[in-house]
């Protein structure tokens, strides 16, 4: 048995992945594969709160999946598994679910987004989304939990409901906590300045791991920009900021210090930066967008993925599960 600290996190298997997935959580997924024991899963069951037709549903995992693995998560050294195929998640979840209270629910900030969102389809799963999230994490008793600002509300339910299910049946659970190599994690602007990229609020303003090489030039070069400053030392509009931001993903450092030089000298060339941000991006996702269409087309490699993925998955949700049970008293046999 492992003594390494346990991840888990999760990616629901909704619309394409893009800078922002990247920079703010799978860079961090491959250095974590690497130290910890980890468990990377594809939130097919989450997605159906929001998305309940499921035409495009495999799609969409195996194109999850295969993104993941492009930008460098290896099947061999993590769980890489789809929620759906590990049982024991819906057990879990009916249990916390005794744990849980309709007025803390109600009260999540996604679940009063969604509402807002989605008025006709305010469903008991999309009320006990934070519950099925703590059963994703709970089930393999992880500690650490790579999440995003936005996720931390949901993160504290897991770890009360950890607390109640130990303080009223036994000590099973360790409180899983954030974790991000004690770094802020990226955040990737939009390209229109209008807060981070998104996977679905602007698809003009995200770069998609799966766009053409076509598609970047024109999204970065529809980027706002002015007249240039005029004095030397003039702050940074947040538009400007956005496009520097961007290079310092992608550029060499000596390409950025150039633009940042003719920006406080007051020569800089909106254009040549644009055009050279684009160049550099697509040598940056292009290859991820190739190997991507290599796996995709490749289904007998998906479904072993997931076969191995969830082999590792259900080993350790068995084990948690018998300990749960054992713990509840619902063993009624020797």
């Amino acid at each position: 048995m492992s003594t390494q600290p346990i991840v888990m996190s999760g990616i629901r298997s909704t619309g394409f992945l893009h800078l922002g997935n990247y920079f703010g959580a799978i860079r961090n997924y491959v250095r974590m594969q690497d130290e910890f024991e980890c468990y990377f899963m594809v939130a097919d069951l989450h997605t159906l709160t929001t998305h309940p037709d499921t035409a495009q549903l495999k799609h969409n995992v195996h194109r999850v999946l295969a993104e993941n693995i492009a930008c460098g998560l290896d099947p061999d050294k993590v769980a890489l598994y789809c929620q759906s195929h590990i049982r024991e998640t819906s057990e879990l979840y009916l249990y916390l679910n005794m744990l849980a209270y309709k007025g803390e629910l109600e009260k999540t900030t996604t679940f009063k987004d969604k509402v807002r969102l989605q008025p006709e389809n305010v469903n008991a799963g999309l009320l006990t989304y934070p519950v099925l999230q703590a059963a994703d994490i709970l089930l393999h008793r992880a500690s650490l939990v790579p999440v995003g600002k936005d996720q931390e509300q949901h993160l504290e339910m897991a770890r009360n409901f950890a607390n109640r299910f130990n303080h009223r049946y036994g000590p099973i659970f360790p409180e899983p906590m954030a974790f991000n190599y004690g770094t802020e994690l990226v955040k990737v602007p939009a390209l229109d300045g209008s807060g981070k990229m998104s996977k679905s609020e602007n698809q003009h303003a995200t770069l998609y791991l799966a766009d053409s090489d076509e598609d970047i030039r024109k999204k970065i070069k529809k980027m706002k920009t002015d007249g240039g400053p005029t004095e030397p030392g003039t702050p940074k509009p947040d538009y400007i900021q956005s496009i520097f931001l961007l290079m310092q993903l992608v550029s060499p450092s000596e390409a950025i210090q150039k633009f940042e030089e003719d920006y406080n000298n007051c020569s800089i060339r909106y254009g040549d930066m644009k055009e050279r941000l684009a160049q550099d991006m697509i040598r940056f996702i292009a290859p991820i967008r190739e190997k991507v269409n290599q796996i995709m087309a490749d289904e007998t490699y998906l479904s072993n993925i997931m076969e191995k993925g969830a082999q590792k998955a259900r080993k350790s949700a068995q084990a948690t599960m018998e300990m749960v049970r054992k713990a509840m008293g619902l063993v009624y046999y020797p």
